[in-house]
């Protein structure tokens, strides 16, 4: 056991802090005869969990909050009680430790409930909820101290069931197998996993362990100490050679025996590696150094060699393993690899415990990994190595410590059944209700935060319990969409909402055009005429579609009443309604400049550019040949122009822009459309204005129009080129207020 020297009360007393042993007597003096509900006294476990800890070499704080953190129901105040006989930082950690306590008693309840409702998808979902719910552990516990002395709680709880001789509830084995060992695993924290697994698999499979625990016909000191005599006449030979290496006993235990069992399906007859030990050496030559030694020691088993420096597995992991046959005739695994391998094995990408994690996948070498958050682990892991093997720098470790967090850019939530529930960092009931289901996120109209109603843009926290408050019909709020009232900080939730508003749009303007395209029956008398008919025969997949166009004024009446009566449909000449115009400048095309367009195959031919679409270089363009007023310019995406091609492809030219337009050397403007949707608000016409003067870009037209406090605007103005307008459409996106600013379509 690692004693801290400042935990000694002699440290202690000349620092004129309380000692550990001030700690256990405040223990004693308020557990009294408490017992927990598992039937172990307050005062032992207390103890039991400090002692746990003290072997981490932790600091004292941490110590003392280990052994005063499950007397706080039993004091009248105790963070005022603790801070004020032990300090605030005790009094914290007391705190944090309860909370996570609260969190972990809810894990298994939120798998069960997630494996429920997925159905046949149970298996994964269960999978899921409980690596969220590691996640959620480590990010709630801002302070890695936090977690050690939870795993160490447990730990304690286990081992009193096994000297009891008593069966713990189900769920505190399956719990400790599925949170907590992998917690411990993760963390590096050897001496704490392996037994959690062992005592936890105890317990969750006992006629296994027992099965398991009798072929290994020895018990685990004698495999210590088999291993321990290996390693010494390893160490004498190498010393001999002058390589200076590393050599450390790997020996199983029952858990990850039945582990390896299962993932490779494997009798226990052959495994190899039931003991086991690793070698690490300077470089990569010592390696092979270190492999013929070992084989001119004890006796190679030829098949079970395997060089993954000159082959790495497709993690990249890198060792040297092979399989020999001891003294006593029986097997044994080394692994050799070099400081620098063993690093990148144990703290980067392929790391240990992602493959253990994967089961039989990851025996293979196949895994998927979080690169943000398995840096963090990795950092954890680093400072948690760098403590106990720099005694000096203890102190410094354990700051860096309680600064490293592992939020993973993510909080993590509880839905009322318990789920987890992955969120950014910063989001708000909204985001919570959008990412369970769409329309709970349209119903949303309030909330509930671990019980207590809180407005709607209220940033969540780490563990908390969300409830939506919801009615039984309506929409989102167009605030939600205003980044500066802070509703919606998830992409996913900001995109449904949009969607939601453009569906009502689409609707109004289908019943718009709807009720424009009936009128324009009514005055041809042509009311018994089949939409559907009518519709295809204007180029339409459906009605609605008809009815959508002519409600956005994006196709003419006109053309509608000329296909009921039969007469010859008008060249398309789309008038752009404005509430402001003014003239444009003499460069533009609209007033007789250059178009810049080229017709290939033709000399000379009088073009127009489209006002439907009004392309501008470097669109792709297309020409069609109208009748009398020589060839209209077409972006080659513009839907009009693809009605017109189909039903006339043999008026279809190929054009291009010519070269000094491409070239930027051409002196004409184009006019091009551009449509923003933005929050209604006082002076948002000057803001979009003033984009447009510091650009100098002229505005010729524009059409405004507002509908539930929101505003729809059309500008036409005159650029060189597209990219000009995409520059301006970027800018404008950035005005306050503007939701979408681009291209009319």
């Amino acid at each position: 056991m690692i004693v801290d020297p400042a935990s000694t009360p002699a440290a202690a007393s000349a620092a004129g802090a309380p000692s550990f042993d001030d700690v256990l007597a405040f223990v004693r003096k308020h557990a009294g005869g408490v017992r927990l509900s598992s039937g172990e006294p307050l005062a032992d476990h207390a103890l039991g969990t400090a002692a746990i800890v003290r072997t981490l070499n932790v600091d004292p704080p941490a110590v003392q909050a280990a052994a005063l953190f499950g007397l706080t129901p039993h004091l009248s105040d105790p963070g005022r009680e603790i801070a004020e006989r032990f300090g605030d930082e005790v009094a914290g950690l007391v705190a944090d430790v309860r909370k996570l306590l609260r969190l972990g008693s809810l894990s298994l309840r939120a798998a069960q409930n997630a494996g429920a409702v997925a159905g046949r998808d149970a298996a994964a979902a269960r999978r899921a909820q409980i690596e969220a719910l590691r996640k959620m552990l480590l990010a709630f516990a801002q302070d890695i101290r936090v977690v050690l002395i939870r795993l160490a709680s447990r730990l304690q709880s286990l081992r009193w069931y096994a000297a009891s001789k008593l069966e713990p509830p189900p769920d505190v084995a399956r719990e400790t197998l599925e949170i907590y060992a992998p917690l411990a695993n993760r963390l590096g924290i050897w001496q704490l996993k392996w037994e959690l697994e062992d005592l936890a698999f105890r317990f969750e499979d006992p006629a296994t362990y027992k099965r398991i625990a009798k072929l290994l016909d020895e018990k685990r000191v004698e495999r210590e100490a088999y291993v321990a005599q290996a390693i010494e006449r390893l160490q004498r030979e190498l010393a001999a050679v002058h390589i200076a290496a590393d050599v450390s006993g790997r020996p199983k235990h029952i858990y990850s025996i039945w582990r390896k069992m299962r993932g490779k399906e494997l009798d226990f007859a052959e495994l190899y590696d039931v003991r086991a030990f690793r070698v690490i050496v300077p470089d990569i030559k010592d390696c092979y150094t270190v492999l013929g030694i070992v084989h001119h020691l004890w006796q190679p088993v030829p098949k079970e060699f395997d060089d993954y420096i000159s082959r790495p597995k497709p993690n990249g992991y890198k060792s040297l393993h092979t399989v020999v046959i001891g003294d006593d005739g029986r097997a044994f695994e080394v692994q050799i690899r070099t400081h620098d391998m063993h690093r990148f094995a144990e703290y980067g990408v392929a790391a240990h415990w992602r493959y253990k994690e994967a089961g039989a996948r990851g025996y293979g070498g196949q895994f998927s990994a979080s690169d943000k958050y398995d840096e963090k682990i990795a950092w954890l892991r680093q400072l948690l190595a760098w403590k106990d093997d720099v005694e000096d720098h203890a102190g410094d470790a354990w700051a860096q410590l309680r600064e490293t967090s592992l939020d993973d850019d993510h909080i993590y939530v509880l839905t009322p059944q318990a789920r987890v529930i992955a969120l950014p960092q910063g989001a708000t009931p909204v985001d919570f209700a959008y990412y369970l289901h769409s329309e709970l996120g349209h119903r949303c109209r309030g909330a509930r935060v671990d019980g207590a109603m809180v407005p709607l843009n209220t940033s969540l926290a780490n563990g908390q319990t969300v409830e939506i408050v919801t009615v039984k019909q309506g929409g989102p709020s167009r605030d939600w969409l205003n980044p500066q009232l802070g509703y919606l900080h998830s992409p996913r939730a900001r995109q449904k909402v949009r969607a939601w508003f453009t569906a009502i749009e689409q609707q109004e303007n289908i019943a718009h055009g709807r009720a424009l395209v009936e009128k324009a029956l009514q005055r041809e008398g042509k009311t018994s005429v089949s939409l559907d008919n009518l519709a295809t025969k204007l180029g339409f997949k459906s009605p609605d579609e008809l009815f959508s166009a002519v409600g956005k004024d994006e196709f003419s009446l006109r053309n509608v009443e000329h296909a009921v009566s039969d007469a010859p449909p008008p060249e398309p000449a789309h008038e752009v309604p404005a509430d402001f115009e003014k003239r444009s400048s003499g460069a533009s095309v609209a007033h007789g400049a250059s178009t810049g367009v080229l017709v290939v195959g033709v000399d000379a031919l009088l073009t127009q550019l489209a006002r439907c679409c009004r392309p501008a270089p470097p669109d792709p363009i297309s020409g069609f040949v109208t009748r009398g007023k020589g060839m209209s310019i077409h972006r080659s995406d513009c839907a009009t122009f693809r009605r017109m091609a189909e039903r006339a492809p043999e008026r279809v030219l190929q054009t291009t822009w010519s070269a000094d337009v491409l070239g930027g050397r051409g002196a004409s403007v184009y006019p091009v459309d551009l449509m923003i949707e933005a929050t209604d608000r006082q002076g948002l016409l000057r803001d979009i204005s003033e984009v447009f003067a510091r650009e100098k870009i002229n505005v010729i037209g524009v059409k405004t129009q507002s509908r539930r406090n929101a505003a729809f605007m059309q500008f036409t103005v005159e650029v060189s080129n597209a990219a000009q307008v995409q520059r301006a459409c970027t800018l404008l996106g950035e005005v306050a207020g503007v939701g979408r600013a681009g291209r009319k379509a």
